[in-house]
């Protein structure tokens, strides 16, 4: 090869390397150009509330030919208030939402918990402005890692690795080109007493609001099986019509006596001695009220929250005063299983077949211990 080839060759080989050099940038340069890129911080920051009305379908990709409606209803406040159900027409079964503590409302028995754990924290995650962890990150507390890149979709992604003001981390993933935020990454347990599972949202269909882009569609895939696993579609968004913060809160209401003892329960629910002496104390005073299915309710919420002391006990208590339920055996079972007993959760199993053979939730109970 000849002199004049190599040099060729070098020069076209330090233009590339000039051009590479000119096209890496820090982690500051990239956050500056995402936020650019959906319309830039005086437009993102004129947002104060959002109404995202949409449709959302779970185990899968919603079906091709079904309608899209606007079904469902989240809004948000600045700076991090959010609620899950219309407040203007309520979900008389279930409603959940972010005030400055994580709640959610349950129809049946009709109370109010403050919840804890893996469930407070996934709707605190939710309630995040714009589900955009880069927007003013030093201000909320996130701090930012750049890990090189990573393709998603066929697409090069800068993959910055997340972590928020409660210790939660994650990835996202921003186009080398777009500047846009294609997926998100992150460990969480799906059910109630299921281990951590690692899954990938993606962000699709970018359409602007008020000038900031936002995506109107969200895929949750399983990363391990490519499962897709949740289909979220945007129909509308609204800017800026919110300034009572009074809807994110639980909706006043009157309460039972057996309502108001469920809530005091939770509340107590470290304690299991202070759970077992409102409850006796409950029973005594109000001996006419039925309150099997409201404490395995209760009862069950605990053990979500790894209380299982109190759950255990008063689940116990309850299978107990109810010794024809197979129900309320079920429900002391289930509990003694989160908590790791399997021996005492399959004498329970067993006790709710013996009361009735035909109860399902207990036979797979069984199954699930062997």
């Amino acid at each position: 090869m000849s002199l004049r080839i190599y040099a060729g060759l070098a020069l076209t080989l330090g233009a590339a390397a000039a051009a590479f050099a000119q096209q890496a940038l820090t982690l500051e340069q990239i956050v500056q150009k995402h936020v650019d890129a959906i319309g830039g911080i005086e437009k993102i920051h004129a947002l104060k509330s959002l109404v995202i009305r949409g449709m959302y379908h779970e185990g899968g990709e919603i079906p091709p030919g079904t309608p899209i409606v606007a079904r469902n209803y989240m809004a948000f406040l600045r700076p991090c208030y959010q609620v899950i159900g219309d407040p203007a027409n309520p979900n008389p079964d279930l409603r959940e939402g972010f005030d400055g503590s994580s709640w959610e409302y349950y129809g049946d028995p009709g109370v109010v918990i403050r919840t804890v754990g893996a469930a407070a924290a996934a709707t605190r995650h939710t309630a995040e402005f714009l589900h955009d962890s880069l927007v003013d990150y030093r201000e909320n507390g996130t701090k930012l890692e750049l890990q090189g890149t990573e393709k998603i979709d066929g697409k090069d992604c800068y993959r910055i690795f997340v972590t928020l003001s409660d210790g939660f981390r994650k990835y996202l993933f921003v186009d080398v080109e777009s500047f846009m935020i294609v997926a998100g990454r992150g460990s969480a347990p799906i059910h109630a007493f299921g281990a951590p599972v690692t899954t990938e949202g993606r962000f699709l269909d970018y359409q602007p609001t008020n000038g900031v882009l936002m995506p109107h569609r969200i895929i949750e895939v399983e990363l391990a099986t490519g499962k897709v696993l949740s289909d979220a579609r945007n129909v509308t968004i609204e800017a800026n019509t919110i300034t009572d913060p009074s809807i994110f809160s639980p909706a006043p209401r009157k309460k039972t006596p057996l309502q108001d003892l469920l809530e005091k329960l939770y509340e107590e629910r470290t304690d299991s001695v202070s759970v077992l002496y409102s409850y006796r104390l409950f029973r005594r005073t109000h001996p006419d009220v039925d309150t099997r299915e409201g404490i395995e309710f209760i009862g069950y919420q605990m053990a979500k929250t790894k209380d299982y002391p109190s759950s255990i006990e008063l689940l116990r208590e309850n299978a107990a005063d109810y010794p024809n339920s197979a129900s309320a055996q079920f429900g002391l079972g289930r509990a003694l299983q989160a908590s790791g007993d399997s021996e005492g959760a399959a004498k329970a199993f067993q006790q709710a077949l013996k009361i009735d053979p035909q109860f399902k939730k207990a036979t797979d109970g069984l199954n699930a211990l062997r």
